[in-house]
């Protein structure tokens, strides 16, 4: 990017000022919070606050009605706030659910939608991201310095033969390159595969190899905490083989060294530098991929979840509009997820450009240089809508409130939640210590398979409870049913279902429709999507989710698989057989727990322990490392050979046992209990 920088010496790595207690009246601490969110405990609903400024927001209740009344011409209302090169006459196509299409007559590019109309409509100076890096580097990068660079990087592709259909890898850390790559690939219709900067190289190329990628644009370092990770060093030891990929650009942002392959390496600055600065958006079908995102599922192989064009843009351009209540002439935007994961698609890059909003954007960790560096950036830039992680939160709390309370927070006006189930104390603590009791918040419920959110309190008309989604959205049909009937349940637990079709919507799975079809809509039909989660309806129609119903572990809102958790501990040579589970866990929300047996007459070590979670490490990435390892002797299984992970489940989490009469050998959850107990008593 070529904004100016401006390194902020207050960002440096020393802690940030601490406010006296007491210095600034109102803000709550120590045994004083304590009290405030115990009172709070017993408050079972907050009624909106009144603190909603766009005039949209007065239009908003009737959005339901019309909606319910007329769910395609709503979807097509909320479509036609977009630029379309070729209009839609059909608005949903469900001939062969439950392949479903939405606006497949239509045509429009995402980059224009998101760049050039802004630009157009004399908008090119408004902020797009207030960047902010990890040691304290600052950049104020404007639509047009999007648009120009945007348009450099597509030619550059289209220089080294990547256009309509042929798919990039994206392998970057929190910097602008990333958001210039995705709406360059955009532009010229080649479909991303964004992988999260967290995962390790092995993952990145099993990503790249099974979505065929032909180019991959990398860095090459990363930072995080203070300390340089070599990227594009490590990239290289593991792509040499990769027959598809034809180009890796390397972008310098560590300013370290990197190894080059000559006649496919090449570096991002003088690409673009070199390409023509003028790229015309090319108009795509609505149904055109905009790209893959690989999510973890019940087995090994990961999930390539394909988004398309004009439904997509639409699901997320209307949500965050209105879960947010948007006002792009004066609001600040600051979602702290990475762009690795879908939050950071749809909510930092697609939705909010979309909507001409200034978003910040940080490279660094919640902690870093100092545990107040969110808040500081939210006075800094009079953040005025900050939509964070549950695990985030729970951190915040841990480390205390001295932080936000030492910074000007009366510029947020609306808090969201995203990325799994928020528990009622982590709610009131966001309330009451960053929100100061008068900003509301939105608990968002969606996946990456939805693309968009699909169950949220609508700021200033919902009545909130501390804990629930509250209700779907508009537009949005949303069940709870018995699990073995797929009836509806009036009040209770079942399972969450959605009962009709979104544009936000996955079309299928990368090359793997039976897999589609058999993963989404195989229990209820092809018109009824099986979410994945268990939920609650209670006696007001609130939806409460309660957890995944399938074998993926949910740590700090990132899906993992148990199954590819499990293939990278068996891969270590001391290993001979793992099971996964889930535990609750106060700051993630979950925790990986594994049961390991070891090769022959090993027994199991602290160093044996850190061997395994190191190995993981690499394979995965340090997210998925165990937090808990359990050797065992044998594992449950039943008859057919079938690990039986409810019963390790119920061991992590300290319950009863549930029915051991299907097991081979009964015996070895005795053992394995004793085996904890003894474990427990070590610790202690």
């Amino acid at each position: 990017m070529k904004a100016t920088i401006d390194h902020d010496a207050s960002s440096s790595t020393s802690a940030a000022p601490v406010r006296e207690a007491g210095a600034a009246p109102g803000l709550l601490s120590g045994e004083a919070l304590e009290r405030r969110l115990e009172a709070l405990m017993h408050q079972d609903r907050f009624a909106p606050p009144t603190r909603i400024v766009t005039a949209e927001s007065v239009n908003e209740a009737s959005l339901h009605a019309r909606a319910e009344h007329d769910p395609d011409a709503f979807w097509a209302e909320q479509a036609r706030t977009l630029d379309w090169d070729v209009p839609f006459t059909t608005v949903l196509d469900d001939s062969n659910p439950p392949f479903y299409k939405w606006f497949v007559d239509g045509k429009l590019n995402v980059s224009y939608n998101c760049l050039d109309r802004h630009v157009e409509a004399g908008r090119g100076d408004r902020v797009a991201f207030h960047w902010a890096g990890e040691e304290g580097e600052r950049l104020a990068i404007t639509y047009a310095d999007l648009h120009r660079d945007v348009q450099r990087l597509a030619n550059a592709l289209k220089d080294a033969d990547i256009g309509k259909g042929d798919v990039v890898g994206i392998y970057l850390p929190m910097i602008p390159e990333v958001v210039v790559a995705m709406l360059a690939c955009a532009r010229i219709g080649a479909p991303h595969n964004v992988v999260f900067g967290g995962f390790a190289p092995e993952a990145v190329k099993e990503r790249m190899e099974v979505s065929n990628a032909k180019a991959l644009i990398t860095v090459d370092g990363a930072r995080r905490k203070g300390k340089t990770a070599p990227v594009k060093a490590a990239v290289d030891e593991v792509m040499g083989d990769l027959e598809s990929l034809e180009t890796i650009v390397v972008v310098r942002h560590a300013g370290i060294d990197v190894p080059m392959t000559a006649g496919r390496d090449v570096f991002f600055d003088e690409i673009v530098a070199n390409a023509d600065p003028i790229c015309a958006p090319e108009p795509m079908e609505a149904e055109h991929p905009l790209f893959i995102l690989y999510s973890s599922g019940s087995t090994a192989k990961p999930k390539g979840i394909v988004h398309t064009t004009g439904g997509y843009l639409t699901g997320v351009s209307s949500t965050h509009r209105h879960v947010f209540d948007l006002d792009p002439e004066r609001d600040v935007y600051f979602c702290s997820a990475d762009v690795g994961w879908v939050t950071g698609h749809s909510y930092i890059v697609y939705g909010p450009l979309c909507n001409g909003a200034t978003s910040v954007m940080y490279e660094g960790a919640p902690d870093y240089p100092h545990k107040g560096i969110w808040w500081e950036l939210i006075e800094r830039y009079g953040v005025s809508i900050f939509y964070t992680a549950p695990t985030a939160i729970r951190a915040c709390m841990k480390w205390g409130a001295e932080h936000p309370n030492a910074h000007d927070l009366s510029s947020l006006r609306v808090l969201g939640s995203v990325g799994e189930p928020i528990n009622p104390k982590a709610w009131l603590w966001y309330h009451v210590v960053v929100g100061r009791e008068r900003c509301p918040i939105v608990d968002t419920w969606w996946q990456t398979e939805t693309g968009q959110i699909m169950i949220s309190p609508l700021p200033g008309l919902t009545e909130t409870k501390p804990g629930s989604a509250t209700f779907p959205l508009p537009g949005v049909v949303a069940d709870v049913v018995d699990e073995t009937t797929g009836e509806s349940i009036e009040q209770g637990q079942g399972l969450l279902v959605l009962k009709r079709p979104w544009p936000g919507m996955l079309r299928t799975l990368y090359g793997d429709d039976e897999r589609y079809v058999e993963t989404y809509f195989s229990r209820f039909g092809n018109d009824t999507y099986l979410v994945g989660d268990a939920a609650i309806r209670d006696k007001e129609g609130y939806l409460w989710i309660v957890g995944r119903i399938d074998d993926v572990i949910n740590v700090s809102g990132h899906r993992l698989s148990t199954a590819e958790v499990e293939s990278a501990i068996v891969a270590h040579e001391k290993v001979a057989e793992a099971a996964v589970v889930a535990q609750s866990d106060e700051l993630t929300g979950q925790a990986i727990v594994a049961f390991v047996t070891l090769q022959g007459e090993l027994e199991g070590t602290p160093e044996i322990e850190g061997q395994i979670r190191d190995h993981v490490a690499a394979q995965i990435g340090k997210l998925a490392r165990p937090k808990r390892i359990l050797w065992s002797d044998d594992l449950p299984k039943t008859r057919s050979g079938k690990i039986m992970r409810r019963l390790l489940r119920d061991i992590a989490e300290g319950r009863a046992l549930g029915d051991v009469t299907t097991l081979r050998d009964p015996t070895v959850m005795a053992a394995l209990e004793q085996k904890i107990v003894t474990a427990q008593a070590d610790e202690r």
